[in-house]
């Protein structure tokens, strides 16, 4: 909360993070928001159980299952159309758990990272997307890194959301300039994608990253990190852009777009405060920025005021 953070899409699928947002949730002390992961091996159980996608309450929720295309950039075990990297999970077996998914009324997160693994995952949500998109179900691609040119305006094409984060681009520059040689105009194509049409949505990778919003805002916005130019600023947001795609987008593909994300009458008064205003900030104003205050549901769960 002291960071201004109201709501978290939790990707650790494990079971255990589960209990312990249960457990924060019983002894009334979950001061966030939580839209939660879970491993697509279980959907069926899941279904057999009856227990879909928005089971729970306003504060935990089951939200969508979770699968590995690729590997990663740092490890070279991103999945290329060069034919590098590893496959986790093919195209084929992909289509399959999102069919058993949509059946127990799951939408799908899938990590993917190289251009190969993209491709995969769209290719597999293009073959599915009779039996998911008449359902209503939210999809995504976490991470969506390196993308082939082709693939870009697929994402707006199919309704699957780039489910990405800012910080990664600054943060990676040096390994995907080593790594992606002759590649990086198509990755962390943030502008393009959000040109396209695609709901670019931002998150932390916490942590991998760290849980920051703010700092993720400024990374999209700049394309720095240090006092070197910015990398590839074509692909860099408006402030306004890179806000929305930590607000409103993650709300609404939690389905709680009529809830939250904006700040309007009957909307849950989650919200938080800023010394200044990023909008109308110089652009190196922007890493200086720092939360005030936090509030959920109309109570204040980070410095409450008066402020000084």
């Amino acid at each position: 909360n002291a960071r201004g953070v109201a709501a978290v899409h939790d990707k650790d699928g494990w079971l255990g993070a589960l209990r312990f947002w249960q457990r924060l949730e019983s002894e009334g002390a979950l001061t966030l928001r939580v839209w939660q992961s879970l491993p697509a091996e279980k959907a069926d159980e899941l279904g057999a159980l009856g227990i879909a996608s928005g089971f729970g309450n306003t504060r935990l929720r089951l939200g969508y299952l979770k699968v590995f295309m690729d590997g990663t950039l740092g490890s070279q075990t991103a999945r290329l159309l060069d034919g590098s990297g590893v496959e986790i999970t093919s195209r084929e077996e992909f289509a399959n758990l999102i069919r058993h998914a949509a059946r127990a009324g799951f939408p799908v997160a899938v990590h993917a990272i190289g251009d190969q693994a993209n491709r995969d995952a769209l290719d597999a949500f293009e073959e599915t997307r009779g039996e998911w998109q008449r359902l209503g179900l939210r999809q995504r691609v976490e991470h969506a890194q390196l993308l082939a040119p082709e693939d870009l305006g697929r994402f707006a094409q199919l309704g699957v959301a780039a489910s990405v984060q800012f910080s990664h681009a600054p943060s990676d520059r040096d390994l995907a300039d080593r790594l992606w040689a002759g590649k990086t105009e198509n990755a962390y194509a943030f502008r393009s994608l959000w040109d396209s049409g695609a709901l670019v949505v931002n998150g932390s990778d916490a942590p991998i990253e760290e849980l920051d919003p703010l700092a993720g805002i400024c990374a999209g916005v700049l394309r720095t990190l240090d006092e070197r130019a910015a990398w590839h600023p074509e692909q860099a947001l408006t402030v306004e852009q890179a806000l929305q795609a930590s607000t409103v987008n993650p709300a609404w593909l939690a389905g709680d777009e009529r809830r939250r994300g904006k700040l309007l009458p009957g909307y849950y008064a989650d919200l938080v405060v800023l010394d200044r205003d990023p909008v109308t900030s110089a652009q190196d104003e922007l890493p200086e920025v720092t939360v005030v205050a936090t509030m959920l549901s109309g109570t204040w769960v980070h410095n409450p005021p008066p402020w000084a």
